[in-house]
C-alpha cells in the first residue's frame, strides 16, 4: 500500500509541475494579460496540492528505502533533495511575485526575468521528477532494465 501512495503522489506532483510549466508557456506564447494573471493565481492554487504531494512522495521514499542501501535510492534521495530545495527556495518564492506583477498587469523587464528563471528552475524540476519516477519504475520492476548491447 505503502508503494501505491508513493506513485500516487509522485505522479500528482510531477503532473502538477509539468502543468504549471505548460500553462506558463501556452499563456505567454499565445493568451493575452489576463490569461497570464490566470495562469499566475491557477499555480499559487494549485501548491495547494504540489507542496503536500512533493512532502508526502519524499516521506513515503524515505520509508519505502528504509533498510535498503541501493545506490539508484541514494540518487533519488539526492535529486529528491535538490528538488524540495529548488521549489522552495526558488520556485516557490517566484510565484508569489510574479502573481503579484501578473495582478497588477505589471509585465516589465523585471517580471519577464523572473519568468525565464521560474522557466528554466521548473523544467530542471520536472527533470529531477521525472528521472525519481523513471527510477522508481525500474526500483519496482515495472519498468524493465535496458541491456547493454542490445538492439532496439
Amino acid at each position: 500500500m505503502q508503494s501505491v501512495l508513493h506513485a500516487l503522489v509522485g505522479t500528482v506532483a510531477l503532473v502538477c509541475v509539468a502543468t504549471f510549466w505548460l500553462a506558463t508557456v501556452v499563456a505567454e506564447l499565445f493568451l493575452g494579460a489576463a490569461a497570464i494573471a490566470a495562469v499566475k493565481q491557477a499555480i499559487l492554487s494549485g501548491l495547494f496540492l504540489l507542496i503536500p504531494a512533493m512532502m508526502l512522495t519524499g516521506a513515503s521514499g524515505m520509508a519505502l528505502a528504509r533498510g535498503r542501501k541501493a545506490r539508484v535510492l541514494r540518487v533519488k534521495q539526492r535529486r529528491m533533495a535538490v528538488a524540495a530545495g529548488n521549489g522552495l527556495l526558488l520556485l516557490l518564492p517566484v510565484a508569489f511575485y510574479l502573481n503579484a506583477k501578473a495582478s497588477a498587469q505589471d509585465f516589465d523587464t523585471g517580471f519577464y526575468l523572473v519568468q525565464a528563471l521560474e522557466l528554466l528552475a521548473g523544467a530542471i524540476q520536472f527533470l529531477l521528477l521525472a528521472r525519481n519516477f523513471r527510477d522508481g519504475l525500474l526500483l519496482s520492476g515495472r519498468l524493465p532494465r535496458a541491456r547493454v548491447g542490445a538492439s532496439a
